[in-house]
């Protein structure tokens, strides 16, 4: 049934709200009184018992009262109110750095004073900076807490005080009138939850018996009652996007088998079994009269792009024209060199499209695609901004999906709406994803696993060294371009920077050409003009130059076989996958490939753990779950550009093990009480739609 027992209502509803708090709430994610209720706690303060003065411990945070005995002003360093109470079991301290006159003028002998903060070690005993106080009326006793005080995420001008009292107020409009349980009983006592109301007021106000470690951990049953929910609701947003998408019409594409069948037979190598799989499920959906959503997930150097290949060509043999779509120039120009190589002999020109294109390039490339006389477009996202027309978009490949906004794809998808209905969208990762993951966030995917490296392909061996040892690295680099082979080093800065101390490219540059003179020495980073960065690559990929120096502006796209050495600094700072997709770059030849993690000793436990994983597995998705583990998804998916919806309260680390369960509810609820399933998203995405149609 539709949630309906709680209309959506204004914050300026709520007492002490006004226009100005509002606007400051909304940066907390707070637009309507609801919002206050999934505002769930960071953590949870004990004021519900008080503790003597005499039993206080340092470092513990809880309850006091005392007597004040004495209170004065010092100017040590720095003016400080210092306010000495007591009750007759021990003294504490209280030491304010930022306090008015009134205030200090509060503080007289003999004074009662409630206080709440943490108890620390000072020059003259235990001492309180700072603490949450109230001066109590003469014969007024310290009122205790009935339950646990929350501790809300908060932002600048809205303090804890006010939040509890707001979510105070939200929590009584609750009771007065409950939200609708939408999941099923049947769900709910199969997975032992408690009900949508009893876990709201319980994780807003806990016992004082609650269990707060279980709590700091978000395993409590009432944590996982809201995060099922909106796991739910993120999962069938999603399947409403895929129905949505495969009910509208695209063109079905049967024809070419017999310039595929000559295409692959004049590769220079054999599909792997993989390949071979994922390019017969490609075929398979583009047959449909429906458009084509599929993911394909493979390892560095698993061959997607010939397969994305194949699917183009299919699509040009059906008369339509297909488009790739890459986050960098970089990546681009690699894709467009390769299916340039791969489509001239057959009579089809690659159009490049690009941000830093001249204009007169520019102008000529757009009459070609809006002609249709381009029949595959190469680009970056400069291929879904205005001016450009397709005359008949029937494939759009994105590759690296992941960099991309759902808006930036989704823009992409529109220009080739048309009489004929939808383009078929096919988007690649080398970043592999965890099952558990990939069920979270690509729902409205078919999901296909390049799981199989070329034959030939040896894993590349990988060590950690500390730089004091560099001199060796550089005689190893040496060693390697006299035999003929070919080298990258990779810095995470550019240049030189004061806060942070990472080996900077331009100084490991200068240091190495130094070093090397008889090594042919490049260097590519980010800020370079495209000719330079192009003419840099080129450089190196030909062979005129042996060691590049580079940012990780090569982490994708870089393809040459020669190189089989890879340097990167400062590697304990960096993330598995993007060490993993660097790692990537080397191996992609004949040779044994050697990646040197060079770090800055000591190592903390975490980086350790980091850099072993690496030296124990080339499997990219064993890499995968680790970062995930390690930096969660916003990380190793790019939250941040791809629009990929912030959670409210589920963790997709923390809650993965529901996932299978949220799948399951899922279909039953869609197929037994779809209006449940509306209702379910709109509780928790009522603006579900910013997330675009991909």
């Amino acid at each position: 049934m539709p949630d309906n027992a709680q209309p959506s209502t204004k914050l300026t509803n709520l007492t002490g709200v006004g226009p100005a708090l509002a606007k400051k709430l909304a940066r907390l994610g707070i637009y309507r009184i609801e919002d206050l209720l999934f505002l769930l706690p960071l953590r949870y303060e004990d004021r519900t018992q008080l503790v003597q003065l005499g039993a206080l411990l340092a470092g513990q945070r809880c309850l006091v009262t005392g007597e004040v005995l004495l209170s004065e002003t010092t100017f040590r360093g720095r003016r400080n109110l210092l306010v000495r109470i007591s009750d007759n079991s021990g003294q504490l301290t209280l030491r304010f750095f930022h306090f008015s006159r009134s205030q200090q003028a509060q503080f007289q002998p003999g004074v009662k004073v409630s206080c709440f903060g943490e108890a620390r070690k000072g020059p003259a005993g235990l001492e309180m900076i700072h603490p949450e106080y109230r001066i109590l009326r003469s014969k007024q006793g310290t009122a205790v807490d009935d339950s646990l005080t929350a501790i809300y995420p908060s932002t600048e001008g809205v303090q804890q005080g006010r939040l509890r009292n707001l979510t105070e107020q939200a929590l009584r409009r609750m009771q007065q009138s409950p939200p609708a349980e939408l999941l099923p009983l049947s769900i709910l006592e199969k997975l032992d939850l408690p009900s949508l109301a009893d876990a709201i007021a319980y994780l807003h106000r806990p016992p004082p018996d609650a269990d707060v470690d279980l709590l700091l951990a978000g395993q409590h049953p009432c944590q996982q009652r809201l995060a099922f929910e909106e796991l739910l609701a993120h999962y069938l947003s999603l399947k409403n996007l895929r129905a949505l998408a495969v009910s509208e019409p695209a063109p079905p594409m049967r024809a070419g088998a017999a310039e595929l069948t000559n295409f692959v037979d004049d590769l220079p190598f054999t599909l792997t079994n993989a390949q071979q799989r994922v390019v017969d499920e490609i075929l398979g959906d583009l047959a449909k009269p429906h458009p084509m959503m599929r993911l394909i997930q493979g390892d560095v150097g698993s061959g997607k792009t010939v397969v994305a290949a194949i699917a183009c060509l299919k699509a040009i043999a059906n008369g339509a024209q297909a488009a790739i779509m890459a986050p960098t120039e970089l990546l681009a120009e690699q894709h467009f060199r390769s299916f340039s190589d791969w489509f001239r002999p057959l009579g089809i020109e690659p159009a490049w499209l690009s941000g830093s294109q001249r204009t007169v390039a520019r102008r000529t490339a757009l009459e070609a695609i809006a002609s249709g006389t381009a029949q595959l477009i190469v680009g970056t996202h400069a291929l879904f901004q205005d001016g450009v027309e397709f005359q008949n978009l029937g494939l759009v490949v994105i590759d690296e999906q992941h960099r991309f906004g759902v808006h930036q794809r989704m823009a992409l998808r529109e220009k080739g709406s048309g009489e004929a209905g939808q383009p078929h969208q096919l988007v690649m990762t080398a970043t592999p994803i965890p099952r558990t993951l990939a069920m979270a966030a690509y729902a409205d995917l078919d999901v296909s696993v390049i799981d199989e490296l070329p034959p030939g392909r040896q894993p590349v061996t990988t060590v950690a060294i500390p730089e004091t040892r560099r001199s060796e690295i550089v005689a190893r680099v040496h060693s390697a371009c006299a035999a003929g082979g070919q080298a990258y080093w990779v810095c995470p800065l550019i240049e030189e920077s004061e806060l942070l101390d990472y080996q900077a490219a331009e100084a490991s540059y200068t240091m190495l050409s130094e070093a090397l003179p008889d090594v042919r020495v490049g260097l590519v980073h980010g800020r370079m003009r495209q000719a330079e960065k192009e003419s840099g690559m080129r450089a190196f990929k030909e062979g005129v130059i042996q060691l590049l120096v580079a940012t990780t502006v090569i982490e994708v796209g870089v393809d040459v076989p020669n190189a089989s050495l890879m340097i990167i600094e400062n590697a304990e700072r960096m993330g598995l996958s993007q060490l993993h997709q660097l790692r990537g770059r080397v191996g992609r030849g004949a040779a044994q490939s050697h990646c040197v993690l060079l770090y800055k000793p000591p190592l903390g436990r975490l980086a350790k753990s980091r850099l072993a994983v690496l030296r124990e597995s080339n499997d990219g998705f064993l890499v995968a779950q680790r970062d995930l583990e390690l930096r969660g998804p916003g990380e190793l998916l790019g939250t941040r550009q791809t629009g990929l919806p912030e959670y409210r309260v589920a963790d997709l680390v923390r809650d993965a093990g529901l996932m299978p369960s949220v799948q399951l509810a899922a279909e039953s609820i869609q197929r037994e009480a779809p209006d449940r399933a509306a209702a379910i998203v709109r509780r928790w995405l009522a603006d579900a739609n910013r997330y675009g149609k991909v």
